[in-house]
């Protein structure tokens, strides 16, 4: 036969082979970027998650999707911070009672930074959710919320002495029929004996036994090992077992660590868990993203992930479940009435400090104690290497341009001030300028490019197609990843509100390696 003729046909069958393995699969993480103990739930046949948004506003991001593959940002918990609140908004944990959505979260209290469990009620999956303040006020740290179900039963768990000097215990009480009370004593069900931390706890039953599945070691960071473990009993209140092969799901060569989920039914009517991990290597820079992988059962009765023990980017697609779509890159052109959902800020400094004006963005300042710096706005990453850039449009007094942030007081700023470009760096609120360029154009366009998660360069623009390089090598951020989030990118303005910043867009982009 001629071969001329084969090739094509060869060819024909490769693509066929590639579209159905892309099909058959879905690569965790299932939604970009830094989004830890994520919570899920499934109502009228959609999916609907949170996570912790810790010292950034809005306050819990909320998702939606039809398959657990696919996920959309439709707002979040709260829009405005709950009144008895302080900062530390960790952990929020979905339920669905009686045709509500209830959203069990930790917080810091305002009066006396003790952490505790607040709830909020929606009378819809889709919010908007009413706070109906704190339910638990217990020692001097109360966190990680789960509501379980026996039988017609509510009970509430969370993770108890964390700050004390003692072992750490998951602890629980029942909770009234409409869930916005404690009723009865508290009890233990699971103790740290071995005293390498125990949190993020998950149950469910199956068959004759109840599951608490529960994270253990150290959370949060690029060198933390956190896993997952699990321990069983024939009642809720136990007593509970723990498993001798614990873990049963770890970091790895894809990831450094992995825990703090809860799990869901799929289409397949199988049981998914959706915890967070870090990617391995400059990916971990991305923070904690939600990564969702099976669990069966084994023969002696114990969960275990049908990918094995190590956690693994790559997952056999659910059933039903359509194709996964890849993240895409930000934009937003402040065309709309309002921002988009993927915006985020410094809670404390910057909230109802913008307003959206002739599409074009208008950051305002207020006036701040000289060593925090400015309202930061900002995106999360959701690759290693990528670019963000924006236009503004006005000069005034004002310090206003990107920014690299870690926090109030540890970032990196491209900003425009008068007819100055300024490239700072601060840290612990010890501001040091780099460089400095002269322009006198009205419209100034800035970009930065992120390399292998923390190398940044810094450019300016006339025009915003050709670029002039303003740093000579390129200058490390690692030092702006907080112990419990990572650097994002975004806009700054540091002035009064009687000098704001205009923007006429701002984009980032997922750059090739």
């Amino acid at each position: 036969m001629n071969k001329c003729f084969l090739f094509p046909i060869y060819l024909t069958l490769l693509s066929l082979l590639a579209a159905c393995s892309s099909r058959q699969n879905f690569t965790n993480p299932v939604i970009s970027g830094d989004l830890p103990d994520p919570s899920v739930i499934r109502v009228n046949g959609s999916y609907y998650a949170t996570s912790t948004s810790s010292e950034w506003a809005p306050f819990y991001p909320y998702f939606k999707s039809k398959d657990l593959i696919n996920w959309t940002q439709i707002g979040h918990i709260f829009d405005v911070q709950p009144e008895w609140t302080l900062s530390s908004f960790w952990a929020p944990e979905l339920y669905e009672l009686n045709g509500k959505v209830y959203c069990y979260y930790t917080a810091r209290r305002r009066t006396d930074g003790i952490t505790c469990i607040g709830v909020a009620i929606a009378n819809s999956p889709e919010g908007p959710f009413v706070d109906h303040g704190i339910l638990i006020n217990h020692g001097k740290e109360a966190i990680d919320a789960f509501i379980f179900d026996d039988a017609g039963q509510l009970y509430i768990t969370w993770k108890a002495y964390g700050l004390d000097d003692r072992n750490i215990e998951i602890v629980g009480s029942k909770l009234s029929a409409d869930g916005l009370r404690l009723e009865g004593e508290l009890f233990s069900l699971l103790r740290d004996d071995e005293g390498i931390g125990m949190e993020g706890q998950y149950h469910y039953k199956e068959g004759d036994y109840y599951y608490l599945i529960y994270a253990a070691r150290d959370c949060c960071g690029p060198k933390s090992n956190y896993d997952v473990r699990v321990a069983r009993a024939k009642s809720f209140t136990g007593p509970y077992e723990k498993y001798e092969g614990n873990p049963i799901l770890t970091g790895g060569k894809q990831y450094v660590s992995v825990g703090h989920g809860t799990a869901v039914k799929g289409l397949d009517n199988q049981l998914y868990y959706l915890c967070h991990g870090y990617l391995s290597g400059d990916n971990v820079y991305q923070g904690r993203q939600p990564i969702l992988q099976q669990i069966k059962m084994n023969k002696e009765g114990w969960p275990y992930f049908v990918t094995g023990k190590e956690a693994s980017r790559n997952q056999p697609l659910i059933k039903a479940a359509h194709k996964q779509e890849k993240s895409a890159d930000f934009k937003d052109s402040f065309d709309s009435k309002s921002l988009k959902p993927e915006w985020t800020w410094n809670y404390a400094f910057a909230t109802n400090e913008f307003e959206l004006v002739n599409k074009q963005l208008h950051l305002k300042g207020t006036a701040k104690p000289d060593n925090d710096y400015g309202t930061a706005m900002c995106v999360r990453p959701t690759a290693q290497h990528y670019t963000f850039e924006t236009q503004v449009v006005n000069q005034n007094d004002a310090s206003k341009g990107l920014t690299l942030y870690g926090d109030h007081k540890n970032l990196f700023l491209l900003s425009i001030q008068g007819n100055e470009i300024h490239l700072k760096s601060v840290k612990d609120g010890k501001e040091d300028l780099l460089e400095t360029v002269v322009n006198d154009a009205n419209n100034v366009y800035l970009k930065v490019e992120v390399n292998r998660g923390v190398y940044c360069d810094f450019f300016w623009s006339t025009d915003g197609r050709h670029w002039k390089k303003i740093n000579q090598e390129a200058i490390d951020a690692t030092a702006l990843t907080r112990w419990d989030r990572v650097a994002r990118p975004g806009l700054i303005h540091i002035g009064k509100a009687n000098a704001p910043a205009i923007f006429s867009y701002f984009k980032m982009n997922k750059a090739s390696i």
